[in-house]
């Protein structure tokens, strides 16, 4: 993905003109879809399973109710997805409720990368379920078998030739407000409700491999982040934008800790960076092009086989733009370790100042 041999070449190209640039790669285990050994046996009340409760609505519509909440990462654009695919249904017609436990199915909530593996499997399971539901309806309302019967695209249609047989709103219609032309011994259950918790491991594993590539002026010590890599292996790949920039993301925040973030006190402990205006985050104008690509080998804890992916990023940076830094600095035969990575720090590692 990189092109290592051409970098390598530029770099020894460049020391000879006095520009020291440095290469540095992390490899990354990130611990996911957490199981209860995580928490629950240390009598901890945090929940390591979560529910989903799909409905059909009489006019055709899915509406998905989960307790994982939406945090920017994306979870409501992937339980759409999850569920219009296990239903059958336009991904246009599928809302989802997520957030207070008190109106949805109990679960854990959004915490250490799990929203896809764990919550996303309760929909999946879910929705699967009311696709069930839904045929057995319709195989009463059309007086034919339900393993002749599939949902597609928001209908009812022959299972072998695709022939359209009863529009969702139709079936819809008939089950909540004709029910009475229904038989008297069958109650349509257009509301599934689902659980899901991890339980063959204490942990899923997501893994990957990260690669920095920046330049280090050993006059002022700054540092310049030219390129940075990252394959990762999240399982199924629910969403490729979706996770891609969570990955850029978390790799601009494993970045800030690596080069910038620090907590500063005066002589009377009282912190003095205590503000956006004085502490340092990454800007956009810091940060380099960041690619990003998968290797997808899916959890077979799972049907989904989704791991977690919101913090290999960030968990992979810091490591992967320390030895990047070291790797241009070898030279000198110069090490930095104590982060973040000041240019006071490099320029003392180079014995340039005390």
């Amino acid at each position: 993905l990189m092109n290592y041999d051409a970098l390598r070449a530029e770099q020894a190209a460049l020391r000879k003109l006095g520009i020291h640039r440095g290469i540095g790669f992390a490899t990354v285990i990130e611990l996911t879809n957490p199981s209860a050994a995580f928490y629950g046996v240390g009598g901890a009340r945090i929940a390591s399973q979560d529910g989903a409760t799909v409905r059909l609505d009489p006019e055709g519509h899915i509406t998905v109710l989960i307790g994982v909440g939406e945090q920017g990462q994306g979870t409501e654009g992937i339980y759409q997805q999850i569920a219009a695919d296990a239903v059958g249904v336009d991904i246009t017609k599928v809302r989802v409720v997520t957030g207070d436990t008190d109106a949805t199915p109990y679960g854990g909530g959004t915490w250490a990368s799990r929203g896809a593996g764990i919550g996303g499997e309760a929909v999946l399971l879910a929705g699967q379920a009311l696709r069930e539901n839904i045929v057995k309806v319709a195989a009463i309302i059309l007086k034919r078998e339900g393993n002749t019967l599939a949902v597609r695209r928001d209908r009812i249609v022959d299972a072998t030739t695709g022939e359209e047989l009863l529009p969702l709103a139709e079936l819809g219609r008939i089950a909540y407000f004709r029910s009475d032309t229904l038989p008297a011994e069958f109650t349509p259950e257009l509301m599934v409700t689902r659980h899901y918790a991890q339980r063959d491991f204490p942990f899923i594993f997501t893994n990957g491999v990260q690669a920095s590539y920046v330049e280090v002026d050993t006059d002022t010590g700054f540092v310049k982040l030219l390129k940075h890599w990252a394959v990762e292996d999240c399982g199924r790949v629910l969403n490729p934008m979706l996770v891609d920039e969570q990955m850029r993301g978390a790799i601009v925040q494993g970045i800030g800790g690596a080069l910038l973030e620090e907590c500063l006190f005066d002589d009377s402990g009282l912190m003095i960076n205590a503000s956006m205006a004085d502490y340092l985050v990454p800007m956009s104008a810091e940060m380099p092009d960041i690619e990003v690509a998968h290797i997808q080998t899916p959890t077979a804890t799972s049907k989904l086989g989704a791991k977690g992916a919101g913090e290999a990023g960030t968990a992979g940076a810091p490591a992967a733009v320390m030895n990047a830094i070291n790797d241009a600095m070898a030279p000198f035969d110069a090490h930095v370790f104590s982060q973040p990575i000041t240019p006071q720090k490099v320029l003392r590692a180079l014995g340039k100042v005390r």
